[in-house]
């Protein structure tokens, strides 16, 4: 299962690019730049990954960001997510990051940008890895702020694909930021949203209805209404999941509990992706992996995966029908899949 899954062709979505931050490279970017880090070894920092809910993960996810100071820094943490995605048979990325953590620290926008994108273009040229780069709306901040954000972001409008919503969801809906949205809108930029993690499934409602989400990340609440399902699934809004960082932060209890199976039988365009993979104990291989063996899920139903990762890309239309050919026709024999 682990051959089929690594060599199955799949698009990952929903990664936080801050978040694959391990604690080696954490470790080597504090001491070039003279940063003392409250953990005196790796093994240290490593133990301090336990969550007991989303905020309790911000809070260290926003101090470990400190250490990404300059355009090489960002270069080096996605060249090293890139190898690893690579490995797993990972053909297209669609990368989030938070230029509003690095602002407030004076690293400027087009610092975190191009060096995130360097590493985008060398893997693309190097190994046929796709992208899409979405920067995304802190919405513990105001709306203000999130506008600041947007205007930095606008000269940049041919470089990235979106505009996303992250961080602490309880208490800031997505109405929070409807001008900020409406503004992205008229320069072209779609909208994806973080949404029923852990706010209500009215918060999911708002991010289709308000911000015109075009995707939704996380959406695991929505099973807790049956006329929002039924609409996601005719509409065929994808849902970007994240198995295992779900448990990590007490969304579930136990992966055996998670609700993407029984929503990949309803007819939902659900994805599974990683989110903050340094944190939460897996890459997207893992995340494939664990969620198999606790659901029991068929090569029939991770080929499906597969295939909505790619539908629910913003790659062209041409390129998502090659890769879906190239899903279809996949052996789990190891036959390389068809080149884009």
């Amino acid at each position: 299962m682990t051959e089929f899954i690594q060599g199955l062709p799949k698009a990952e979505l929903h990664v936080h690019i801050e978040g694959t931050l391990e604690p080696e490279l954490a470790f080597r970017l504090a001491a070039k730049h003279g940063i003392r880090l409250p953990y005196a070894t790796v093994d240290d920092l490593r133990r301090a990954y336990q969550f007991s809910d989303l905020q309790s993960f911000l809070d260290i996810y926003y101090a470990g960001a400190g250490v990404l100071r300059d355009e090489d820094d960002f270069h080096l943490l996605t060249q090293a997510y890139l190898g690893m995605a690579h490995s797993q048979g990972v053909v297209h990325v669609e990368i989030f990051f938070d230029p509003q953590t690095h602002t407030a620290r004076g690293v400027s926008f087009e610092t975190a940008l191009n060096g995130i994108r360097r590493a985008l273009l060398e893997a693309e040229r190097e190994r046929g890895t796709t992208f899409r780069l979405i920067p995304c709306i802190l919405r513990h901040l105001s709306a203000s702020d999130a506008m600041r954000m947007l205007e930095d972001a606008l000269p940049h409008r041919d470089a990235i694909a979106a505009i996303g919503l992250d961080s602490s969801e309880s208490g800031h809906p997505p109405a929070k930021f409807r001008e900020v949205f409406a503004r992205a809108r008229q320069a072209g930029l779609p909208a994806v949203a973080h949404a029923g993690e852990e706010g209500p499934p009215a918060y999911i409602r708002e991010a289709l209805d308000i911000l015109e989400a075009r995707r939704i990340d996380h959406g695991v609440r929505c099973e807790e209404d049956e006329e929002l399902m039924e609409r996601l699934a005719r509409e065929r809004v994808p849902l970007t999941m994240c198995p295992l960082s779900n448990v990590k932060l007490r969304v579930f209890d136990r992966l055996e509990a998670h609700n993407i199976g029984r929503l990949l039988e309803r007819g939902l365009c659900v994805t599974v992706n990683s989110d903050d993979p340094a944190y939460f104990g897996g890459y997207l291989l893992e995340n494939y992996l664990a969620v198999q063996e606790a659901l029991g899920l068929t090569r029939d139903q991770l080929t499906l995966l597969a295939r909505n990762s790619i539908e629910a890309s913003f790659l062209e239309p041409d390129a998502k029908r090659r890769w879906q050919a190239a899903i279809d026709a996949y052996a789990p024999d190891g036959s390389p899949p068809i080149p884009l």
